[in-house]
C-alpha cells in the first residue's frame, strides 16, 4: 500500500510542469500550442530564450529529485524507485494537463541526482559536449540515456537500480522518436533556432 500511495502521489508531482507554468508566466502563453508541442525546456528554450528554458529546465529536475527524496523517506529503496519512475510517467503523460508533457530528460536527470549523482556527473558531461559539437539537443538526449543503463551496469548498481535505469532510458527515447526521424532526415531542429510564437 505504502509503495502504491508513494507511486500516486509521485505520477501528481510529475504532473507538475515547471516548463508550462513559466510558459504561462513569462510568455503568456500555453508551451504545448507553440514550437515543438512539446512541454519541456528545449521548447521553452526555443519559444521563450535561454533564462526562461534554464528555470524550466531546473523547476522539472527539481521535482524529480524531491519525489526520490520523498519515496526514499516513505518507502525506502523499493519506494525511490517507484517515485522516480511514476514522477517521470507524471511529467511524460499529466493528466492534468491532458497527457501531453514533455519528454522526461530534465526530471530523469533529477531523479538520478537523488539516487546516484555521481551517475549524472558521468553522464551529463557528455550530453554537454554533444550539443557543443552537434547543436543538437534531441541527440544528445539520446545518446545519454542510451548509455545511462550501461553506465549503470558498468559500475555494478544493485539489479533493481539496473532494471530502473533501461525503464527510464526506454521511456525517454521513445518520447524521442519523432526527433530520431528528424534527425535521420536532417530537419531537427538545433539549439539556438528561434520559433514563432
Amino acid at each position: 500500500m505504502t509503495i502504491i500511495t508513494i507511486s500516486i502521489i509521485s505520477y501528481f508531482l510529475g504532473n507538475i510542469s515547471a516548463s508550462y507554468l513559466i510558459a504561462k508566466y513569462k510568455g503568456g502563453i500555453d508551451i504545448r500550442k507553440h514550437g515543438s508541442g512539446n512541454a519541456g525546456a528545449t521548447n521553452v528554450l526555443r519559444t521563450l530564450g535561454a533564462k526562461a528554458g534554464l528555470l524550466a529546465f531546473a523547476g522539472d529536475a527539481l521535482k524529480g529529485v524531491f519525489a526520490v527524496v520523498l519515496g526514499k523517506l516513505i518507502g525506502h529503496d523499493d519506494g525511490q524507485i517507484a517515485a522516480g519512475i511514476f514522477v517521470v510517467i507524471g511529467h511524460n503523460w499529466p493528466m492534468l494537463l491532458g497527457f501531453k508533457g514533455g519528454k522526461g530528460i530534465a526530471t530523469t536527470i533529477g531523479v538520478m541526482i537523488a539516487i546516484n549523482p555521481y551517475i549524472v556527473a558521468a553522464i551529463v558531461p557528455i550530453g554537454l559536449i554533444i550539443i557543443f559539437i552537434t547543436k543538437y539537443v534531441s541527440l544528445a538526449s539520446i545518446i545519454g540515456m542510451g548509455i545511462f543503463p550501461i553506465t549503470m551496469l558498468m559500475t555494478k548498481q544493485p539489479g533493481k537500480l539496473v532494471l530502473f535505469s533501461f525503464l527510464l532510458s526506454a521511456m525517454a527515447i521513445y518520447r524521442h522518436k519523432s526527433n530520431l526521424s528528424k534527425l535521420i532526415a536532417g530537419t531537427e531542429a538545433k539549439i539556438g533556432d528561434k520559433v514563432e510564437r
